[in-house]
């Protein structure tokens, strides 16, 4: 850990000049909960590490124009204590929520959890789902990202040299509209997805599907948008003949590892059982508003 700087930009410019301009492994700090604990168990040694809770950009949830803006510093207990974003995007503040104990969510941050890009992520299929952009800064300005375009691998982002994320931008939403993400994990608590299912759908005023996305976590070495199960959702009351349509496809597009954690088929299997439950809870959400 010899040698390594710390600096606490106050602007977004600011950040991304120390970003680009280091020549050795920089990495950015907001909430900190993975990136602390990976520099104490040795796996990654930055030479500059950049704090961007300073910056007017990255702090505070703002409602505009019926959508919000996220910033990447919040946290996820603060998500769950903001009332019109948790009335309007229940799911998704349920997958922030979900990453790590009451202590870590103090300082877990969505923007934190998609850069870290595990394929296990809890935040990022309700995002995804939701249709989520980001607002990505680097040397060449300012560009608007979809979320799903963020991780492209295990650990691994497409943010260029110089670049990080400023915020997560959820848009307006319709009557009748509702979201969802369910996780399953081998311990009751405090430990990894095997599987994570988020489902956004929207209802016309007779109760049918109009609009559906489902996306899975885990499973693949990044998320999977089952195109399948949105189209079994689109033109139906999402009655049991499509939650079962939903389950098949979900579980037909999953394409788990084997690990200590879970088998293949029990993977597989859950896939499809989270994917049609949320999508349920979605719409039942969606029917009371």
């Amino acid at each position: 850990m010899s040698g390594m700087r710390y600096e606490a930009p106050g602007s977004v410019d600011e950040a991304v000049t120390l970003l680009a301009d280091e020549k050795g492994v920089a990495r950015v700090l907001a909430g900190g909960t993975d990136l602390l604990v990976q520099m104490r168990a040795g796996m990654i040694s930055p030479d500059l590490v950049v704090d961007i809770k300073k910056i007017a950009e990255t702090k505070g949830i703002t409602a505009n124009g019926g959508g919000f803006s996220i910033g990447a510093s919040v946290s996820g207990a603060e998500m769950g204590e903001h009332a019109e974003l948790t009335a309007a995007w229940p799911g998704v503040v349920e997958g922030a929520e979900l990453i790590g104990s009451t202590q870590v969510q103090g300082r877990a941050t969505m923007a934190g959890n998609l850069c870290n890009a595990s394929p296990a992520a809890d935040s990022v299929p309700a995002l995804i789902a939701a249709g989520a952009t980001c607002t990505v800064a680097g040397p060449n300005g300012q560009r608007e990202v979809p979320v799903e375009d963020i991780p492209t691998g295990p650990g691994k982002t497409s943010l260029g040299n110089g670049e990080f994320v400023v915020d997560i931008k959820l848009p307006a939403r319709p009557a009748h509209a509702g979201d969802a993400y369910l996780r399953m994990i081998p311990r009751t608590e405090m430990d990894i997805a095997i599987v994570g299912a988020g489902v956004n759908l929207v209802l016309d005023d007779s109760g049918t599907c109009t609009e559906a996305c489902v996306v899975l976590g885990a499973v693949g070495p990044t998320t999977i948008t089952v195109a399948d199960a949105a189209a079994a959702l689109v033109g139906s009351k999402v009655d049991e003949a499509a939650l079962a349509a939903v389950s098949a496809a979900a579980s037909a597009a999953a394409s788990p590892i084997n690990d200590k954690r879970g088998t293949v088929e029990y993977r597989t299997k859950v896939a499809g059982v989270l994917a049609s439950r949320a999508a349920a809870i979605a719409a039942d959400r969606a029917r009371s508003k």
